[in-house]
């Protein structure tokens, strides 16, 4: 449901992403992909995510971003800079950020999964904005997550969650728990981080401009 700010009614989708640039991708694309063509994956992959958020049924949209804006971002973003050190920080900082401007609730995903789709960021905002949950949480296959909803923000559920070790969602689940929260379940998604990976969720969104950058990027990549 799309509403009017003012109302404090309606609710809002924030996409975390670092610019897609040669210097600057994932250690999984580059190697083993050159880094131009890792670039043209990674920006395919947040130009699909962006789309899915653009289309979302929200008030608003927010992009956290690591970098400068590029002719991928759709109109209607509002952008922020993101603040803080690990991921959990600027995770944390995202939420804020967003809710200090527009105090609504909160759904927050990556540019990992660009196998997402409208409706499961519409029923994430669904659960928040009717008040059956107050988080959303969208596991991840491989122990993290892929999305994390919230009807507002709260530093202490994020701050030393271990991003970087085995099982981080389980970490932020028995958080979100542990704070008396009613927890709705997204679905399970695979995240993007190794070739292989990468190659199973483009079966999943095979019209996809991922899928299209990933196998034009791998072909004849041995050679490359």
């Amino acid at each position: 449901m799309e509403t009017d700010i003012e109302t404090g009614q309606g609710s809002q989708v924030i996409v975390i992403a670092e610019a897609p640039a040669p210097d600057r991708v994932d250690d999984w694309l580059s190697p083993p992909l050159p880094p131009q063509r890792a670039a043209l994956v990674a920006e395919a992959a947040l130009a699909d995510t962006l789309d899915v958020a653009a289309a979302a049924p929200v008030t608003r949209r927010v992009l956290a971003l690591d970098g400068a804006p590029g002719d991928w971002l759709p109109a209607g973003f509002r952008v922020f800079g993101q603040r803080g050190g690990g991921l959990d920080e600027r995770l944390a900082a995202a939420f804020a950020d967003a809710y200090a401007v527009a105090p609504l609730p909160m759904v927050l995903i990556g540019s990992d999964t660009p196998q997402v789709t409208v409706d499961m960021l519409g029923d994430a905002v669904a659960s928040l904005e009717s008040g059956e949950a107050d988080a959303v949480f969208g596991p991840s296959t491989d122990g993290g997550f892929w999305l994390l909803g919230l009807r507002r923000p709260d530093r202490s559920l994020l701050a030393g969650v271990p991003m970087t070790e085995q099982n981080p969602g389980r970490v932020l689940l028995e958080r979100l728990a542990g704070a008396g929260l009613r927890v709705a379940l997204a679905p399970r998604l695979t995240e993007v981080s190794t070739l292989e990976t990468a190659e199973q969720v483009a079966a999943q969104c095979p019209s996809s401009r991922f899928a299209a950058a990933l196998s034009a990027s791998t072909s004849g990549l041995s050679a490359a």
